[in-house]
């Protein structure tokens, strides 16, 4: 990807790596727990809540071409079951590497004679910046290959009742009498009529019963 925008050392994703002095070889080591930034997961589905703590290791190793960025990442993350819609709740321990590029020099490392303006070689890469790399997109991609696309409160949730929307977790004896559809509409008629026209239809049925008899 092109270079960043101008960073801002104060945010608690930005890193600084300095200390390591562009030496390959060098490494440096870093725990950090952070405030989780805005929409840090799959919209509308799960992720974890803005604000909320998230615990970072971070292993900073200079190579060649830039600084090799290993880490883990741990947070709880918040949802909602797919089949039963209850609040869920998902431990998040997720690991994630990623490469931060000088930009005076190319992919293997070596001084570049001149910028070059390559928009399909730059545009997968992450750059350093004054020493400085932002971890917010590495730590999002990481949480979103990390969650589930479908939560579910339990790997054997029922879901809910297709009739009435009961959740089936809580009775699992629920259900609902079967009722034979060719008989549904007579059983409408017959809660709609009097008592003295349901007297008169059955005395016509006993009228028709005595005939098949003769």
């Amino acid at each position: 990807m092109a270079l960043n925008a101008r960073l801002d050392h104060r945010n608690p994703l930005v890193f600084d790596t300095h200390e390591l002095g562009r030496r390959p070889g060098a490494l440096q080591r870093l725990t950090r727990t952070i405030d989780a930034p805005r929409d840090l997961g799959i919209q509308g589905v799960i992720g974890v809540p803005q604000g909320a703590p998230v615990e970072l290791e971070l292993r900073l190793e200079s190579v060649m071409e830039g600084v090799l960025v290993t880490g883990t990442a741990r947070a709880v993350a918040e949802g909602e079951c797919v089949r039963c819609l209850e609040p869920v709740e998902l431990e998040l321990d997720t690991d994630f590497q990623e490469m931060f590029s000088y930009p005076d020099a190319d992919d293997r490392g070596r001084p570049k004679a001149e910028p070059v303006d390559d928009a399909e070689e730059d545009e997968d890469r992450l750059f350093l910046e004054d020493g400085l790399f932002d971890l917010e997109p590495v730590l999002r991609d990481a949480v979103v290959l990390a969650l589930p696309m479908q939560p579910v409160c339990r790997e054997d949730c029922p879901g809910l009742c297709a009739q009435c929307g009961a959740r089936l977790a809580d009775d699992p004896e629920h259900h609902h009498d079967a009722v034979d559809i060719r008989w549904a509409a007579l059983q409408g008629l017959a809660g709609s009529l009097g008592d003295g026209e349901k007297d008169e239809i059955s005395g016509a049925e006993a009228g028709v019963d005595e005939k098949q008899e003769k």
